[in-house]
């Protein structure tokens, strides 16, 4: 019940081997404190966050440094926890998350690589053992694309589901599908199942490759488990169990920010690329209105969004969230690095009431 910010963590990509034949500088620097430097023409900003992960970085440390493990903890206890994902188009958002693109079920990423999802799993499955608790785990994974909402785990072509409101709920999506698991196996298989095309062409998440990235995600992605668990006891007076917790954690993989005429889209991608800015935008206005003081704070306009509608518990109601800045340090990429910089500093003061 006590208010809590969110925690704010950045992570600073290398530079690609396109970017070093070109030329281009590394305009942001780590201070190993917290913070990171920007020095470019014009520009000499310091930013400080809850912590900062540079080129150098294993996946494993993100996983540690950032707090997730934590999250996973306090997920088991009957919270409602989300890490999501931000930053513009190839600054290693769906890397952070997942790991490597290349892998599949039968090509599995190596086990340095894997991302804070299947560290995640495997932390949560880890602890379940360990509480001695009878824990029951399910999934469901959502894209908002085009601003409809699809189910990733339907069978056939992922069709649009309606979105609703009700008081005891908030906003929840109708008719989702929610997948039970057992294993740690389990899950990724139902991750990668949903990620990766499939056959006769029934791609699953929108991807697509333009100028800026071989592999651009088109759609924001909401991968949820939820934990409902209940602790054994050997008190009689009790019947053998205690009382029942529900918790959830949420993975919010967002498209990339992008300029249009950067990217070289046009026709259909272009449509995709406007909404996908006019989601991120909706989204950057309601962090900056939470962001104030609580009594000068206005109404919050979630509904200008089906991504804010989704986020609303996570942003500023009751739930604890961990987002994950993604830049990238090129010279080239200054404007839309600054801009996730700024959106981050903002997202800081944004409280909650876990």
């Amino acid at each position: 019940g006590r208010e809590t910010r969110l925690r704010v963590v950045l992570r600073v990509r290398p530079l690609t081997c396109t970017e070093t034949r070109r030329g281009d500088r590394q305009v942001v620097h780590s201070l190993g404190d917290g913070s990171v430097h920007v020095c470019a023409t014009r520009h000499d900003a310091t930013f400080g966050f809850s912590a900062v992960f540079d080129a150098g970085a294993s996946q494993e440390a993100v996983f540690e440094g950032s707090g997730v493990r934590q999250l996973v903890e306090l997920a088991i206890d009957g919270f409602s926890c989300t890490v999501f994902a931000f930053g513009q188009t190839g600054s290693g958002k769906t890397y952070t998350l997942m790991g490597p693109l290349a892998q599949s079920e039968t090509r599995p990423a190596a086990p340095g690589l894997l991302g804070l999802m299947q560290r995640s799993f495997a932390c949560l499955l880890e602890q379940s053992r360990g509480r001695g608790s009878d824990l029951a785990l399910s999934a469901s994974y959502l894209e908002i694309y085009n601003e409809q909402v699809r189910d990733l785990l339907s069978p056939g072509p992922p069709c649009a589901l309606p979105l609703r409101w009700s008081k005891t709920r908030g906003f929840y999506v109708e008719n989702q599908l929610s997948v039970d698991f057992e294993s740690l196996e389990a899950i990724t298989s139902l991750l990668l199942q949903a990620f990766n095309a499939l056959p006769a062409g029934s791609q699953r998440r929108r991807t697509s490759a333009h100028a800026l990235n071989r592999h651009s995600s088109r759609s924001h992605a909401l991968l949820t488990i939820y934990i409902h668990s209940r602790a054994v006891s050997t008190h009689p007076a009790l019947g053998g169990a205690c009382p029942s917790k529900q918790g959830t954690l949420c993975f919010v993989d967002l498209a990339g920010s992008e300029r249009v005429k950067e990217t070289g889209s046009s026709g259909e991608l272009s449509v995709e690329a406007n909404n996908i800015n006019r989601s991120l935008l909706a989204l950057g206005h309601c962090i900056s209105l939470l962001a104030k003081p609580r009594g000068k704070q206005t109404h919050i306009p979630y509904r200008d969004s089906k991504l804010t509608r989704l986020l609303a518990r996570s942003l500023g109601g009751s739930g604890i969230t961990l987002m994950v800045a993604c830049i990238s340090p090129s010279s080239r990429c200054l404007s839309e690095t600054l801009s996730t910089l700024h959106y981050a500093s903002r997202a800081r003061r944004v409280t909650t009431r876990p």
